[in-house]
């Protein structure tokens, strides 16, 4: 079965050990939620993953391929930063045209939400039509996994739930997904995984992540 393999990850940061022999799979149709507190290193194991982060160990394996580089991995792994990543100054139609190989690209052209945004530049498009983009590019790319890092942060209940829906209705590839809000993730996750201490804990039962003290306190809690 294809899978995205993570093992023996371990990070530290001034001298703090940030992450600690991290293991985790994810399957081709599969989402995995990642939560933890802010600070809790789920952005840096993203960015580890992907090739972009060094780590004092690592080791990534992508449908049995061992990755040793970023250029290993950037056919087979793709990643969505916090931080919008476009060029502000291309116009849509052309960005599609500079991210996708020819074969990708007709899908998303001719995409009812983004149909009407193709002659626009990115600089003047509204936050959740930024990301929507962003997210339907990585969607669309030739990448088996994708790690989405904030993908609801910023923008409007209605395009977050569009985004919600296109991950849903995805089972091509494999997802690894961080948010702030942990609704949003339980939304979308078959998998839910806690970073803390650096560590990696898998939870079975919503009401493990109080247990956990995930939340700060509990008006954070909202009946889960």
């Amino acid at each position: 079965m294809k899978h995205l393999h993570i093992d023996s990850i371990r990070k530290t940061y001034h001298g703090k050990l940030i992450l600690s022999d991290i293991f985790l799979t994810c399957k081709k149709g599969e989402t995995v939620g990642l939560l933890g507190r802010n600070g809790s290193g789920k952005s840096t194991l993203l960015k580890i993953i992907f090739g972009i982060e060094d780590a004092e160990n690592k080791f990534v394996k992508v449908n049995g391929k061992v990755l040793t580089s970023f250029a290993d991995s950037s056919s087979l792994i793709n990643y969505l930063p916090q931080d919008n990543f476009l060029p502000k100054e291309i116009k849509v139609h052309n960005i599609i045209r500079l991210f996708l190989p020819p074969k990708r690209r007709n899908q998303l052209l001719n995409n009812d939400f983004i149909k009407p945004l193709l002659s626009r530049k990115f600089k003047v498009l509204s936050g959740g039509e930024k990301r929507i983009l962003e997210v339907l590019l990585l969607l669309n790319s030739e990448a088996d996994y994708i790690l989405l890092d904030e993908p609801f942060n910023g923008i409007s209940p209605i395009n977050r739930d569009f985004i919600i829906k296109i991950l849903n209705d995805e089972k091509n590839k494999g997802f690894i997904v961080t948010d702030h809000d942990y609704e949003n993730v339980l939304k979308v996750a078959d998998k839910i995984l806690l970073l803390k201490d650096g560590l990696l804990k898998e939870i079975s039962k919503e009401k493990e992540l109080l247990e956990h003290g995930y939340f700060i306190n509990t008006s954070d809690h909202n009946g889960i």
